[in-house]
């Protein structure tokens, strides 16, 4: 239960807290993260267009120019591996890369990077960078960079011209058709390979997928046939008698047809097999064409593989065609420069797309037979000479200049709203220090003048709470100096009754009789009274009050304290009552009261002896303000869901009117002001009460209407008195009050 309360407590002094919040844009950090974001903005701005102006252009030529040198060391390295098996002897064309572009080159292998060559000459290369700048693996290449230079992909293994699109052919066509450039397309993603060392297998067989092209329609088998690099010939290489032969064939078609008015040109492929392009000079549609058509020359001569062509076509047509098997379908004839046929059956396959599985099974075989022939992949890294990341370009001195005025600029700007805004928030808070100091000094004399700060926002209400505490300081020095006084006057006559009586007695003039004595000891007894309600508020204030909690049997304890009174009361002509029945009794406000009878496992736990004070205190402060014939009821209840115990203490007195309400419980109060008054009391008991229910947990109020009466009101919570009953301390011995 009291973790209940604590945890009620706690959410609503949340709630207070978020709703005395004011919005973001009148409180102080809302104006701070206003002028932080607007100079911010303007950093931001002025950097970016510094940055704009004076790096683009660098920027742009220092691109192109890395771009190019890259393109070229991956091309050079592509073809060492094309036309390798290994790259064991690429160390001298790593070091001339290196001296030729000022960079540092080095190719390390795939998986365990390990190094194959570096053009870095220290003992202990430096790092190199987490991500490499390209791949090189000749069955593989980065289109991106490789159509930078010439000879890049695209073009056929053995004529060096470019790829024709492959398809079905009949078979008188060996020449295929005109060829057109090849625009790179991004491939599907390939499948894993099952044979180690072989490259992975682009399984779209059977996939009806077109690619668009600025030639056409491509399928992704045929795009994918752009990854070899053409110089990776493998099997396809010819011996030097080959060459040879082929040589001397291809000079005398050459002078057939310039006998026939053909300008011819005789190119070597990657394989050293020949071939002729030829240019008609009366127009130009027919320039850069395979010269198959005249047969005056004897081109199937040349177009004839020798003995080591025809072993390696042989072995790309059982691989083809194994694939082709393996999905179901027919089986082609590849000829030498990649195309196909396949009898009478190629009109309908390239009718029903069947063409598209032949690409990709072909595609497959040559990455198949191609393996073993070239380099295996390797990453190329390609960083400064010192390892570290290369600078782009440097700040000219006009640039830097450029950047020191505006970095001055903003600082100035910075600088200016800074103090404007500052000097506004730091002026309310010099007026604040001022009026400490002020107060501590007291050159303000009894008269506090409050500090005048707009009130809309977090310092104006530290101004205004600023002042309320001011204010309370003044009244609380105030009833101070008339404590002091009252103090005095108050100790003064009972201490000079009883010192004349007593000189009197001494000196034989007064006879120490007992009535003598009796008033005497009452005046002992009112200073007595005085005494232990400044020693009460004393422990209370140094949190050394303690209480000594028992079960207390209400009905008991009001008897009592009513007995106690009931002397006063009488001769004051006031009717004074205890109520702890389900009897209605009318109050200030008009309404019947509510009442139950206190069954006694109920009795509330706290310490009979000062809640006998408690209540002792407002009955006599009732009776001492109350008229002959008017009543005092003491009356006992229970309310709320926990059956809280509250008692009442009613008058039908003067009342207190509500501008003095708020000042009941202060100590030295009172509402008559007259030193002579009728009243009487020092002024303190009503503070007692107060510290004696918050010692219990408890809470006390007051309501009053002027003429009608005053009612002040105890509410014991039965949650600590169970707390009390189950604690450490419900052995009965005495524990502090919480201070």
């Amino acid at each position: 239960m009291p973790r209940r309360e604590r945890r009620r407590g706690k959410r609503a002094e949340r709630r207070a807290e978020r709703g005395s919040r004011l919005p973001l844009r009148k409180s102080l950090l809302g104006r701070f993260l206003a002028v932080s974001a607007l100079v911010a903005a303007c950093s931001v701005a002025a950097t970016a267009w510094i940055a704009v102006q004076t790096t683009s252009g660098a920027i742009e030529q220092e691109q192109g120019r890395a771009i190019a040198d890259d393109a070229r060391v991956y091309d050079t390295l592509l073809a060492y591996g094309a036309t390798h098996a290994g790259w064991e002897g690429v160390q001298r064309t790593v070091d001339e890369l290196a001296e030729r572009t000022g960079r540092r080159v080095t190719l390390t292998t795939n998986e365990q990077r390990r190094p194959l060559a570096d053009s870095s000459d220290r003992a202990v290369p430096p790092a190199l960078p987490p991500h490499p700048s390209a791949v090189v693996n000749p069955l593989a290449v980065d289109t991106a960079l490789s159509g930078l230079t010439s000879g890049g992909p695209g073009t056929d293994p053995v004529t060096s011209r470019t790829t024709v699109t492959p398809g079905p052919v009949s078979e008188g066509d060996r020449g295929g058709p005109v060829p057109a450039p090849r625009t790179p397309f991004k491939e599907p993603a390939p499948a894993p390979s099952a044979r180690p060392g072989v490259p992975p297998r682009i399984d779209i067989a059977g996939s009806a997928e077109v690619l668009p092209s600025p030639q056409g329609e491509r399928t992704a088998a045929e795009l994918a046939a752009d990854r070899i690099d053409p110089r990776a010939v493998g099997p396809f290489a010819l011996s030097a008698a080959d060459r040879g032969v082929l040589r001397a064939l291809a000079e005398r078609q050459a002078r057939c047809y310039t006998d026939r008015g053909f300008t011819v040109t005789i190119v070597t492929g990657p394989s050293g097999r020949p071939r002729l392009e030829t240019e008609r000079p009366s127009t130009t549609a027919d320039r850069d064409v395979y010269v198959t058509d005249e047969p005056d020359c004897g081109t199937e001569a040349l177009a004839t593989p020798t003995a080591s062509e025809r072993k390696a076509l042989d072995t790309l047509n059982d691989l083809t065609n194994a694939c082709l098997d393996r999905q179901g379908h027919a089986e082609v004839e590849v000829a030498l420069d990649l195309t196909w046929s396949s009898g009478s059956r190629a009109a309908k396959s390239r009718a029903d797309g069947g063409d598209r599985p032949v690409a990709t099974c072909l595609e497959n075989a040559r990455l198949e037979q191609l393996a073993s022939h070239v380099a295996e992949p390797a990453l190329l890294f390609l960083t400064a000479p010192d390892g570290g990341a290369e600078s782009n370009f440097d700040l000219s001195p006009a640039n830097t200049a450029k950047i020191a005025g505006a970095a001055a600029l903003v600082l100035a700007l910075t600088v200016g709203v800074s103090v404007l805004a500052g000097t506004r928030l730091v002026r309310p808070l010099h007026a604040l220090t001022g009026a400490a100091r002020r107060m501590r000094d007291g050159t303000d004399g009894d008269r506090w003048t409050p500090v005048r700060v707009p009130a809309d926002s977090e310092i104006g209400r530290l101004a205004a709470a600023f002042n309320d505490m001011a204010a309370h300081r003044t009244r609380l020095e105030e009833q101070r100096k008339v404590m002091v006084s009252d103090v005095a006057h108050e100790l003064r006559t009972p201490l000079s009754t009883i010192r004349g009586w007593l000189e009197g007695a001494q000196d034989g003039v007064a006879e120490l009789d007992k009535a003598l004595v009796s008033s005497l000891l009452e005046e002992a007894v009112q200073l007595q009274h005085i005494i232990d309600d400044l020693q009460d508020l004393a422990e209370a204030d140094a949190g050394a009050l303690r209480l000594s909690p028992e079960p207390v049997r209400v009905t008991e304890l009001l008897t009592q304290v009513a007995a106690a009174h009931r002397t006063r009361a009488d001769a004051a002509g006031v009717t004074l009552t205890v109520r702890t029945e389900a009897d209605p009794v009318t109050g200030p406000g008009g309404g019947p009261g509510e009442s139950v009878t206190l069954p006694h496992h109920e009795d509330p736990w706290a310490d009979p002896v000062r809640l006998r004070q408690a209540v002792g205190n407002l009955v006599s402060n009732a009776i001492r303000h109350t008229p002959s014939g008017g009543e005092v009821c003491v009356r006992a209840l229970r309310r709320g869901p926990d059956g809280d115990l509250v008692v009442e203490v009613r008058d039908t007195g003067e009342g207190i009117s509500a501008e003095q309400l708020p000042y009941v419980f202060d100590r030295f109060w009172r509402a008559e002001k007259s030193r002579n008054r009728r009243t009487g009391g020092s002024g303190l008991g009503l503070a007692i009460v107060r510290r004696l229910m918050e010692a219990h947990g408890g809470t006390v109020d007051v309501s009053s209407v002027v003429g009608v009466g005053t009612v002040f009101t105890l509410w014991f919570p039965m949650a600590a008195r169970r707390d009390r009953a189950t604690g450490p301390d419900a052995d009965g011995r005495g524990v502090p009050a919480d201070g």
